[in-house]
C-alpha cells in the first residue's frame, strides 16, 4: 500500500494577496480558484508536482464554527499561531534571499537547527508559519 499528501489545508484572508505570495514569490501554480457564497478555495502547488497540492481556504467557512470560535480563529491568524506548512528548497539561501526581497515577514533567517536541519521560517499574508528546509 502507497499512502501519499494529496491536498493539505492553510486558512487564508485575502485571496489576491495569496495568489501574490504563493504564485509570485514562492512560484507555485495556481490549479483552482473556486468560489462560493461570497468565499474563495485556492489550490496551489509546485509545477514538478503535480499530485500535492495546498488549498487555501476561508478559515471560517465550516457551518459548525460558532461566532467564539471564529473570533479565536481570527486572534490566532493575526499572531501566527493558527497554522503553519513545512516546505523544501535544494538551495536555502537563494530561496530565503528571494523571499525576503519581495517584502515578505520573515521570522527566522537561515540557520544550522541544533536538531540537524538547516532552515528558515516567514509568515504569509495571512499569518500562516512558513518554514523551509534545505533539502539533501
Amino acid at each position: 500500500m502507497t499512502i501519499s499528501i494529496h491536498y493539505a489545508f492553510l486558512p487564508h484572508t485575502d485571496p489576491e494577496a495569496s495568489i501574490a505570495f504563493y504564485r509570485d514569490v514562492l512560484g507555485f501554480e495556481i490549479r483552482n480558484d473556486v468560489g462560493y457564497g461570497g468565499m474563495r478555495w485556492i489550490t496551489v502547488g509546485p509545477p514538478e508536482q503535480p499530485g500535492t497540492s495546498i488549498v487555501l481556504q476561508p478559515p471560517s467557512a465550516d457551518p459548525g464554527i460558532t461566532d467564539d470560535e471564529r473570533a479565536t480563529i481570527a486572534e490566532m491568524m493575526a499572531k501566527g499561531t493558527y497554522a503553519g506548512i513545512v516546505l523544501a528548497t535544494s538551495d536555502l539561501d537563494e530561496t530565503f534571499a528571494r523571499i525576503e526581497a519581495s517584502d515578505t515577514e520573515v521570522v527566522q533567517e537561515p540557520i544550522d537547527q541544533d536538531y540537524g536541519v538547516r532552515d528558515c521560517a516567514f509568515r504569509d499574508p495571512s499569518g500562516n508559519l512558513i518554514r523551509i528546509q534545505q533539502r539533501g
